[in-house]
């Protein structure tokens, strides 16, 4: 059975920074062919046109970049054009793009909605925003016929009406990609194996700038801070940030990094540090897992669901604990890669089967 499904909630993919851009690239790809899939993409941010498989077809709306109404402009247009193209499904990512959906629902359109984080804890989020996004939830959890969580934890905050409607399928793994070159490092003036990594979009939810008073305190010596990821509504934080790096010369900020330069980046770090004060489900640490990197990760419930050993955890914004645990591990780098074991969970085809499975039971009318 051929199945219609819209997709919306993402600024798109490929290439686009974001832990949502992020899943939604690793899991659509991997569908098969009864899904018919319109991926609504927000066209300041596309960096590619070309169709990447057959099933898929995006459509590049409008959007601002203004904070605060991005999210809801851009949403707002992708349930009105669902509501012309009446697919079987709406895929809805997050809580903040589901405030339209009950127009949705009247419409007969299934709702699925993947709840990747309360975004509302999310430092950038003002008073007003903040009351926003906890309608918008309110609304998307009472919507929706079904729910994914990324993160178990977060499905065990809701009572049994919620979870009787939803279930817990996390975010994957790729394969990863390990490799010798070093001309990215060399361009940036990163040394091999002597720093430090931390990778993820410049907001202040991600807790660089305690990471970065850590690296401080700690006095490494021939030791390099990199952190990679790109900046787009946050410019007063990073600004912030190079100021507070700025009489450190071994602090570096690469951009957005992807593909074979990212690949270079968790080849050749030392040590990889998630200080995040708030995470859906981390995409980059399990990425790092997957290098076979020493970490160091902040204590949320986000992080510790990952199972890592209790030793790579630390109290979440403690930067004189952060700093003894950098001098710890880098003055003791582990001799050669670990081995994780990675659940079977964390397989994207296996996640891709089990999200085909619900657009199926909510086509034959199994949900809500």
């Amino acid at each position: 059975m051929e199945m219609k499904v819209s997709v919306f909630g993402t600024r798109g993919f490929p290439l686009v920074q974001g832990g949502v851009e992020k899943h939604c690239e690793c899991l659509y790809p991997l569908m098969d062919a009864s899904c018919r899939l319109t991926v609504f993409r927000r066209r300041p941010y596309v960096r590619s046109s070309g169709a990447i498989c057959d099933h898929i077809r995006f459509v590049d709306l409008p959007s601002t970049r203004i904070k605060g109404w991005e999210t809801a402009c851009h949403s707002l247009l992708c349930t009105v054009y669902s509501l012309f193209r009446r697919p079987q499904v709406a895929h809805i990512h997050n809580i903040g793009p589901a405030l339209f959906s009950p127009l949705l629902k009247l419409a007969g359109i299934k709702v699925l909605l993947t709840y990747h984080s309360a975004n509302y804890e999310h430092k950038r989020w003002n008073f007003i925003a903040r009351k926003i996004l906890k309608l918008s939830e309110k609304i998307a959890l009472r919507t929706a016929d079904a729910i994914i969580f990324i993160s178990e934890a977060q499905r065990q905050k809701f009572g049994p009406r919620i979870q009787a409607k939803s279930c817990h399928i996390p975010n994957g793994i790729q394969t990863p990609q390990p490799t010798d070159a070093t001309d990215f490092l060399q361009a940036q003036g990163v040394r091999k194996g002597r720093y430090i990594l931390a990778v993820g979009r410049i907001t202040p939810e991600k807790g660089f700038d305690c990471l970065i008073n850590a690296f401080k305190d700690a006095a490494l010596e021939n030791c390099q801070l990199v952190i990679a990821g790109g900046v787009e509504g946050e410019s007063s934080y990073f600004t912030a940030l190079q100021k507070s790096a700025s009489d450190c010369g071994n602090i570096i900020f690469t951009g957005y990094v992807y593909g074979s330069q990212l690949a270079q980046l968790y080849s050749h770090a030392a040590l990889f540090v998630l200080p995040s004060y708030s995470e859906g489900m981390p995409l980059v640490l399990l990425e790092a897992m997957s290098y076979g990197l020493a970490m160091l990760a902040s204590d949320i419930p986000a992080n510790r669901a990952v199972n890592l050993p209790p030793q790579v955890y630390f109290a979440t914004g403690d930067e004189k604990e952060l700093a003894d645990r950098l001098r710890q591990r880098m003055c003791n780098p582990a001799p050669e890669k670990i081995r994780y074991r990675i659940p079977d969970a964390y397989n994207w085809k296996q996640i891709a089967r089990q999200t085909v499975e619900i657009y199926g039971a909510l086509c034959a009318g199994r949900y809500g």
